[in-house]
């Protein structure tokens, strides 16, 4: 039940002492001040509890499995990436909550998908930030845009986000504008209230994205981000939240600075981590998937987030074929598998999942929930925290499949 539930519980029993007046023996005063005390002893009990949370609580593997990591929060109901997704991901029972890390001019980690921010903020209806639309090579890949490594935190702190997807997340657009660009440090303050007011650490799971692209701009993220989580307590083993990238010399790097949880996250087969191809390493995902390629990834990382194409492939038609055996291979090198992303609507889901012809329309993601979880995934990332918390209750242990 959350506080919100209990405070209520507290006034409904005030009121009901009150009407029984001098027979409960009780004076408006002191009836009055019941409610306000009862709440004080909650809020100080949840304050106690995230206190011996904080000491004693367990590291990633006494987390629940399978494990719901709200994608980039609660993005299936708000824009992606700011205060408000996150906290609504943490209120629908996510039971990890994901960022993004991209710079400012000045040196600072906000929580971007991407350096690109013309498709998530409204800085084109900025004049003063006409002249900063460009087009640079991020990875290879030729992107135009507005981009956070030629802001300032003030300068972005000035713009508004927005539904990254507005013609798939109509309802989405309503919220426009409600909130800024965060911080990642204004996360962790976030994410510390929100522990003491519940009882419990919240988990965060953290990406470091483009690290080669923004080092070589003189821009590095392990560092600034090894030192914000430090300052937060955030950089031990235990520490309740998770790092990742798709670049494994990036986690190398963090592996070096913190002992947090790592994740190497992997695209699909054919392809190569940005980093591999700057040195000129030959490996693709596919040679990573493999049992030397788990066996190295498990030197210096505790699990890896696969797209779920490398667990369940997709036919032709959009179909899931036959399952792999990266789950058990993985396992077998004690790795743990946070695969993405599972979403709601039909324009996601595997064929055989889909409903109707709108591509908008949520389909059965509870039977592709289901799908999923019967690999035996650890976790899985997800824009509709909700919907997947009902659909891993039933793999979690003690309830019925």
């Amino acid at each position: 039940m959350t506080q919100g539930g209990a405070a209520r519980r507290t006034v409904l029993g005030a009121a009901v002492l009150a009407a029984g007046g001098g027979a409960a023996g009780l004076s408006a005063g002191s009836a009055s001040a019941a409610p306000a005390a009862q709440a004080a002893d909650a809020a100080g009990a949840a304050e106690a509890a995230y206190a011996a949370d904080l000491r004693h609580g367990g590291g990633y593997r006494d987390l629940p499995v399978p494990l719901v990591i709200g994608h980039r929060g609660a993005s299936g109901y708000r824009p992606e990436h700011t205060l408000g997704s996150y906290q609504l991901a943490l209120d629908l029972g996510a039971d990890v909550v994901e960022q993004d890390l991209v710079p400012t001019k000045d040196g600072h980690l906000v929580c971007r998908h991407e350096n690109e921010i013309g498709g998530t903020t409204d800085v084109a209806d900025h004049p003063e930030f006409a002249s900063r639309r460009t087009t640079k090579t991020v990875d290879g890949v030729a992107v135009t845009g507005w981009f956070t490594e030629d802001f300032t935190l003030a300068e972005l702190k000035t713009l508004r986000a927005k539904e990254r997807i507005p013609a798939v997340r109509q309802r989405n657009t309503l919220y426009d504008g409600r909130w800024d660009v965060p911080t990642f440090e204004e996360v962790l303050r976030w994410a510390d209230r929100e522990g003491r007011r519940r009882g419990k650490r919240v988990w965060l799971h953290v990406e470091t994205k483009h690290p080669t692209y923004f080092r070589s701009l003189g821009l590095g993220l392990e560092e600034p981000l090894a030192k914000l989580l430090r300052r937060y307590g955030r950089d031990g083993l235990g520490a309740p939240l998770f790092l990742q990238s798709f670049e494994p010399s990036s986690i190398q790097r963090l592996s070096r600075l913190v002992s947090a949880p790592r994740v190497v996250l992997l695209s699909a087969a054919g392809t190569r981590p940005w980093d591999f191809e700057q040195a000129k390493d030959p490996r693709t995902v596919a040679d990573l998937v493999k049992s030397e390629g788990l066996k190295w990834i498990a030197g210096f990382a505790q699990g890896i987030g696969p797209t779920m194409d490398l667990i369940l492939p997709r036919d032709a038609s959009g179909g899931l074929g036959a399952p792999t055996t990266l789950v058990q291979d993985a396992h077998a090198r004690g790795l743990v598998l946070h695969p993405y992303t599972a979403r709601n609507e039909n324009t996601f889901l595997p064929a055989e999942y889909r409903k109707g012809t709108d591509p908008n329309a949520y389909g059965d993601a509870f039977g592709a929930f289901k799908r999923y979880f019967e690999q035996g995934i650890d976790g899985i990332f997800t824009d509709n925290a909700d919907t997947g918390l009902l659909a891993a209750e039933a793999f979690r242990p003690g309830r019925g499949r």
